[in-house]
């Protein structure tokens, strides 16, 4: 067979296999999965075995790749974050910019690089990839202080050398001349207008009027990638600029636990992404690095900026705020790795002639250097700071057992809010717990087989939802002459913790949602969440909770607590409680003390009719009201209660969540 190979569809083939076998090797040897591909491609490349050349096929599906990247850096970008330690993370954000950038400055001025290209160098080495946040994220730091602060400056490091990027590539087109300032600078600044004003409007009319999170929605954000990557290049910018900018601009509306965030993660890692490290491997000469005895001095040079570089900030942010040496190190594991704007401002900077072979040579180094480090050093040093944290004080009458979730479905409609809303809610060690989707035919069991394959129907709906999410569900029907019957039953044959089930805002004379919700709540223990959601969970802003006299002194107020916090943390909402008739003093104290920490606000309402006049009818779109309610006879039971579901099923927006506590 002609080698480099030219059929694309072998091209393909032999990628795929790479793709295949390259992580299960790296694994193997505990090696970042990240590193596979580059390897893959140095071996394979025109300066290795010359089996692939690096062709269009190639540089097409490496250049998505590579906006790939970028567009998901922006949609993961913990907004929140940022602005709840905005001074830490603006101070080391700044820090860990911009002593690389002046260190690599100064670097490439001594090695011979023109101006441009030293600062466009130094660039590089102050930008970083959170490659190992997700071994923090697996052992339980990822909001301590430290690493959020670190999270936090990601999004000025990542916007500082795209920024410099644009600046850097748009001047080898003309001289630095006023015109080209006043050109650049507009340019930017209208088209960051334009995705970051725009897009999230338009997004909010579409995810609002949109029937389903499917291929439609899908489309939609792929369009709203290229669109913006293509406007880029159409005003003389870097397409990385566009993608990046339309990733923040989505970032409230892809959730991170959603079916459309796992879609975009599973088509970037598994196709895209690993054709562009792939392509950058390929650019790797090591007979350049026996050749040439300057480029072991380039590579020394580029390596020991970044690893001094990048030491400096988490030692001046540790020194300023008080934080441990364990958690300066997770800081430096943290923010030491380099891979996607790395990456990305090498791959153009070697296009537009900036940087040369040896360069290229020496950044990919870096990477695996800066790779391996920045793990272990996450790993060895994050589980000193998780074990040396405080542990959160239990909550009283926890089970240790995995909670269980139960979602009955009677509508076709409501099953991908109800099962978005109850992975939503679920503790963080449950991932791997199924949810339990629950279908109840009422009728005599001798004559219920067509409804139940039915029913059986629209659960093979609810698998193949949940399944594009990678959500464990395990679906169950059960025949019962009384739906609530079935519900109660079902509920204690799995050991359930907590039922969501959707309400139609339909009720009869002297009933609060109806005969079956009614007895589901009045004969269990169990949380129950009743909903009714009017708007796709995807653009709530505000979780407004009610919350009435006395409910703290209930057995499962502070789960209810975790889980409504949880919920506006995942869909990046801010939080405001209503405290009706009794000291706000009191819930502010359970805010502080209960995690996670969304942005919350506690307002002390006079009474109910305050309530009603004031907050009810001037209600946001965008809001969701959770009402912390309770069983009727037992404490914090107020006959308003039962009412105002009722006021909030006529009022826009329709979209709120009757919150029972568990009844210890």
């Amino acid at each position: 067979m002609k080698l480099p190979i030219e059929d694309p569809v072998l091209i393909f083939t032999s990628a795929m296999i790479l793709f295949f076998i390259a992580p299960l090797i790296m694994k193997k040897f505990k090696i970042p999965g990240i590193i596979g591909p580059i390897l893959a491609g140095i071996i394979v490349g025109p300066y290795g075995l010359q089996i692939l050349e690096r062709d269009q096929t190639i540089e097409l599906l490496g250049n998505i790749g590579l906006l790939f990247i970028i567009f998901i850096a922006g949609l993961e970008l913990d907004i929140d974050g940022f602005k709840k330690y905005r001074n830490r993370s603006l101070l080391f954000g700044s820090l860990s910019f911009n002593i690389p950038l002046i260190l690599g400055t100064v670097v490439g001025v001594v090695l011979g690089y023109n101006l441009t290209g030293s600062i466009l160098l130094g660039s590089i080495i102050g930008s970083h990839t959170l490659l190992a946040y997700p071994i923090a994220s697996a052992m339980g730091i990822s909001k301590n202080k430290a690493v959020t602060t670190a999270v936090g400056g990601t999004l000025l490091t990542d916007t500082f050398a795209l920024l410099i990027l644009a600046i850097v590539t748009g001047s080898t087109e003309g001289q630095l001349t006023l015109q080209f300032w006043l050109t650049m600078l507009l340019s930017l600044v209208g088209f960051a207008l334009l995705i970051m004003l725009g897009v999230p409007k338009l997004s909010k009319w579409y995810f609002r009027n949109s029937e389903n999170e499917g291929i439609t929605t899908f489309s939609y954000v792929m369009v709203i990638l290229f669109f913006s990557s293509s406007l880029a290049i159409l005003i003389g910018m870097q397409p990385l600029i566009g993608a990046f900018l339309a990733g923040l601009a989505l970032n409230r509306f892809v959730l991170d636990y959603g079916t459309l965030m796992n879609r975009i993660r599973f088509l970037g890692n598994a196709i895209f992404i690993p054709f562009f490290l792939l392509s950058v491997g390929m650019l790797m000469d090591l007979s350049v690095l026996f050749n040439n005895p300057k480029a072991w001095v380039v590579t020394a040079a580029i390596v020991g900026s970044v690893f001094i570089g990048k030491a400096v900030a988490p030692f001046i942010v540790s020194k300023v705020y008080g934080y441990s040496p364990e958690e300066r190190n997770v800081m430096i594991g943290l923010t030491t790795p380099q891979a996607a704007a790395t990456l990305a401002s090498t791959l153009v900077g070697y296009r537009v002639g900036l940087l040369d072979q040896m360069t290229v040579n020496a950044v990919i180094i870096m990477i695996l250097l800066t790779c391996f480090f920045g793990s272990y050093v996450v790993e060895k040093y994050g589980r000193q700071v998780a074990l040396n944290e405080e542990r959160q004080p239990s909550i009283i009458g926890q089970d240790i057992n995995p909670e269980r979730i139960l979602i009955p479905i009677a509508n076709l409609n409501t099953m991908e809010s109800l099962i978005d809303l109850a992975s939503m809610i679920r503790e963080s060690n449950t991932y791997e717990e199924a949810l339990h989707p629950l279908t109840v035919v009422q009728k005599d069991i001798n004559a219920a087989r067509d409804e139940v394959a039915n029913a059986e129907k629209m659960l093979g709906h609810a698998l193949m939802y949940a399944s594009g999410a990678e959500i464990p569900i395990l679906p169950m029907t059960r025949v019962d002459q009384n739906v609530s019957n079935g519900i109660i039953r079902a509920m204690a044959e799995r050991r359930i913790d907590t039922v969501v089930i959707g309400w139609n805002a339909e009720r009869k004379f002297n009933q609060v949602f109806g005969n079956v919700i009614d007895r589901v709540v009045e004969q269990t223990t169990q949380s129950i969440l009743v909903t009714k959601l009017d708007h796709p969970l995807e653009i709530t802003r505000r979780i407004v909770l009610i919350i009435p006299r006395g409910a703290d002194r209930k057995g499962g107020f502070s789960k209810a607590i975790e889980k409504v916090k949880t919920l506006a943390v995942r869909l990046s909402a801010s939080l405001l409680v209503l405290v009706i008739e009794d000291a706000k003093s009191i819930y502010e104290d359970h805010m502080n003390k209960i995690k996670p920490d969304p942005p919350v606000e506690t307002r002390e309402i006079e009474d109910w009719k305050t309530l009603q006049e004031t907050y009810v009818y001037n209600l946001k779109d965008d809001d969701i009201v959770v009402i912390m309610s309770a069983r009727k006879g037992t404490i914090a039971w107020h006959p308003q209660l039962e009412e105002l579901p009722k006021s909030l099923a006529k009022v826009k927006p329709k979209s709120f969540i009757v919150y029972y506590p568990e009844e210890m």
